[in-house]
């Protein structure tokens, strides 16, 4: 139903309105919030019959394009008619800040979500995919591409009142970015209108019904592969990318292959395929214990088809193996079953371990091994000298405050030593006469290298290995900046589960906090001092909370406590030359 144009006059002025006929009250309020800045709680809206209700049907308005309305109320601030206005200062993402913005931005905690009734398994999607600063940026340059937009469209820069938002995913999740810490409404309805499953209401008819996490997940990566696009190159040569495509998506190579003998021997031949994937299935049985156990049962499955060699239907074996590794992979643990006795989904409790960095290697195709291991194992072996490099500094450290401590205690004393420390440094001396006299023997003078010489050639060996790694690197390319080269991930994002069931039960989301990066390094060294590296944002809706790392290793499963269902892993990040 197409949206019709309004008038809404409200303290002396006009604000020209979209109405959605599918939505209801409450949708209106949202936007009329995001242009007057009057909470929706102190609005009252004037319409044929009284006031507009929260649940009214925007529909039973009947309203006519160009129809006025009026409403009533003011700010909670009681500024009167205090319009949100344009911000004074653009946003600025974390790439952009100096030093001191970030010093300033740093300890503060992120905006919940509030829960609008079972819709804690969309909160947790939410955050998660927040988490991604390439589809943060990627929103903010997205705009509608509709016939006869106007500038109406800049309402979007408010936060809830964008042009079409109650209508588009993409839209709409822009919005609830900009301002994270409103009701996610807007986004909701966008939802509920483009897949009506999630307005389902539960058996009671008391409400909404929760709904599975992973599935709003793949819905709304579906709805971002179709309206997110990224121009590559300029003039003729351009061309265009879904965002999706270059960084969520992988795929693979796969061979399908008759299991029955008679098939191979009447001539049937394998067949390859390839197919895209936007997410890893860890399916979990008896014998998975660990992540990978679970991968690589999703990588094998059985079919049941017709054998035109045969004549019959056959079992076949499908073995696929990733030829494209996305910069981010998500894992979804298979915990979900229908169950007939109950009539429900059930939840596999089985603990099943993931590792904080995920080597996905072992899953490639051959050719994608030849790519990526080198460029792994040279990213081992810095990370490897980088360590040594950093004990070895400690060491030195240690040492100055031991000499500049025997120092302070020389010059405290005069330079005279108490009884018992020269007799202990006699008998340090004796015994170091006694290993050079042994056999009649005297060992030769050995040259050892100081700490600093060593740590000179170090440095030295780990900045050949990055222009090692840098060749190999170039070697593959580096026109798809939406790959992972090395095949190491890094864990970023948890959704968890928490109940026997996907029809009802909690989702929660953890999400690791950014710590700053010190480029020249490798990704997975971070600045002295800062330990974010090890902390991570519990979002249980509205409410979130700092947690340390430890936490995620408890996300395992084994009961109905919290257990991860999605899993978001970003490819590391390479060692520059610098």
């Amino acid at each position: 139903m197409a949206a019709i144009p309004i008038i809404v006059k409200h303290a002396g002025k006009r604000h020209e309105v979209e109405l959605d006929p599918t939505s209801n009250g409450e949708t209106l309020k949202y936007q009329l919030f995001s242009l007057t800045g009057v909470e929706p709680d102190r609005q009252k809206v004037l319409v044929k019959g009284g006031q507009l209700k929260d649940d009214t049907p925007l529909s039973s308005l009947k309203a006519k394009p160009g129809q006025t309305f009026m409403m009533m109320g003011t700010p909670s601030g009681g500024q009167g008619s205090a319009d949100l206005g344009r911000p004074k200062e653009t946003a600025k993402f974390l790439e952009d800040m100096t030093e001191a913005e970030i010093a300033q931005q740093e300890g503060a905690t992120p905006a919940g979500l509030q829960n609008l009734g079972n819709t804690c398994y969309l909160n947790s999607t939410l955050q998660t995919l927040r988490s991604v600063p390439e589809l943060q940026e990627e929103l903010q340059r997205y705009h509608p591409g509709r016939s006869g937009q106007t500038g109406l469209a800049d309402l979007s820069s408010f936060g809830l009142g964008g042009l079409d938002s109650s209508r588009d995913m993409a839209a709409s999740l822009r919005d609830l970015f900009k301002q994270i810490g409103h009701p996610p409404l807007m986004f909701l309805n966008a939802l509920r209108t483009a897949f009506p499953q999630f307005a389902q209401r539960d058996r009671n008819g008391a409400g909404y019904a929760q709904q599975d996490a992973e599935e709003a997940w793949s819905q709304i990566v579906t709805q971002l592969r179709t309206k997110l696009t990224i121009t590559n190159g300029t003039g003729e040569a351009s061309s265009q990318t879904s965002f999706v495509d270059k960084y969520f998506a992988g795929q693979f190579e796969s061979v399908l292959e008759c299991d029955d003998p008679a098939a191979k021997e009447a001539g049937e031949q394998p067949t390859n395929s390839s197919d895209v994937f936007f997410k890893l299935d860890c399916h979990i049985g008896k014998e998975t214990n660990h992540l990978q156990d679970g991968i690589l049962s999703g990588l094998q499955e059985q079919i049941e088809k017709h054998s035109s060699a045969l004549d019959r239907n056959a079992l076949y074996t499908k073995k696929s193996r990733i030829a494209r590794l996305p910069k981010y992979l998500t894992v979804h643990f298979v915990r979900f079953f229908w169950k007939r006795e109950t009539q429900k989904k059930a939840k596999i409790m089985r603990k099943v371990t993931f590792p904080a960095e995920l080597d996905i290697v072992e899953f490639c195709t051959d050719t994608l091994k030849k790519q990526v291991i080198p460029v792994r194992d040279k990213v081992r072996e810095i990370r490897k000298d980088e360590v040594d490099i950093e004990r070895s500094q400690k060491r030195q450290k240690l040492s100055h405050k031991r000499e500049e401590e025997q120092k302070q205690e020389e010059e405290e004393t005069g330079g005279k030593k108490e009884p018992m420390q020269k007799k202990k440094e006699a008998a340090e001396n004796k015994e170091k006469s006694k290993a050079n006299d042994k056999d009649g023997d005297t060992n030769m003078e050995e040259n050892y290298k100081t700490d600093a010489e060593y740590e000179a050639e170090k440095i030295a060996a780990v900045q050949a290995a990055k222009k090692e790694l840098y060749d190999l690197v170039q070697q593959n390319g580096v026109a798809d900046s939406g790959t992972n080269q090395s095949g190491l991930y890094e864990l970023r994002g948890v959704i968890t589960h928490q109940g026997a069931s996907a029809d009802s039960g909690h989702y929660t989301a953890y999400v690791k906090k950014q710590a700053r990066q010190d480029n020249s390094q490798s990704g997975s060294k971070r600045r002295e001092g800062d330990d974010d590296d090890n902390k991570w944002w519990w979002f249980n809706d509205d409410k979130v909370t700092e947690v340390e790392a430890d936490k995620i290793e408890t996300l395992a499963g084994g009961g109905e406590s919290h257990s991860a269902l999605i899993l978001l892993y970003r490819a590391i990040e390479l060692p520059t030359q610098e």
